[in-house]
């Protein structure tokens, strides 16, 4: 079993943080300690004084035991676009040491890290970082969600193609209805099964405000749990 997941993309809204939360969900159901992990994340609000965002926190309330938010996320950025405008829109420059010093503390206290990245895969997080320098130094696999919609198998089959590009091992990928006006949409995820290598872990039907506990049964661990 690994000591995390790094959840990517087909691209930027399509469900990663639910696809996240219900997975964290799904963990603790199997008795594991599972914590999540934003590590850049832009679009923050201000509260308490401090930068908080949508995302990172939906992945803290899905945790257990809870981390600090500043663990959960190292780098949380006011602007609503792209993380490595955001960040020069803040005056910093994101780094791999802070996010895999926050990461280690996160791991000494639980079983299960689930990280969610940004955007897609090929998203940046500066001009020297990309989301595979995040997983090689986190030594984690990683997991696709594919929003099923419009031109998703090619967006999947890309996904895959540039993970194993980059040397990072893809162990599964969650489908999640994002359209609930595509026609045949059952037929495009029985479609993307043969075409992507990695199991499937489950398959998250539309809400307009879904509840990641309640998804959480949509998914099924077992392929990531009888790995290592």
């Amino acid at each position: 079993m690994s000591a995390g997941f790094y959840i990517t993309g087909t691209d930027t809204g399509i469900g990663k943080t639910v696809a996240s939360t219900a997975l964290l969900h799904a963990l603790r159901a199997r008795g594991l300690r599972a914590v999540g992990m934003k590590p850049v994340a832009s679009g923050c609000e201000r509260i308490d004084g401090a930068w908080r965002n949508e995302d990172a926190t939906a992945l803290q309330e899905a945790s257990d035991p809870r981390p600090d938010y500043a663990d959960i996320n190292p780098y949380a950025l006011p602007a609503a676009t792209a993380p490595e405008l955001a960040a020069r829109q803040a005056g910093i420059e994101i780094a791999l040491a802070p996010i895999v010093d926050a990461h280690r503390r996160l791991a000494a206290q639980a079983d299960i890290v689930v990280v969610e990245g940004v955007g897609g895969w090929a998203a940046p997080l500066s001009a020297q970082l990309d989301q595979r320098d995040v997983v090689r130094a986190l030594g984690v696999p990683v997991i696709v969600v594919v929003g099923l919609r419009l031109g998703c198998i090619n967006h999947a089959r890309l996904a895959a193609q540039a993970i194993a590009a980059d040397g990072a091992t893809l162990v599964g990928w969650i489908g999640n209805d994002i359209d609930p006006a595509l026609a045949q949409a059952d037929a495009y995820f029985d479609l993307l099964r043969p075409r992507l290598a990695a199991p499937c872990l489950g398959r998250l039907p539309f809400s307009p405000q879904p509840s990641a506990e309640d998804l959480a049964a949509q998914i099924d661990c077992g392929p990531l749990l009888s790995t290592g």
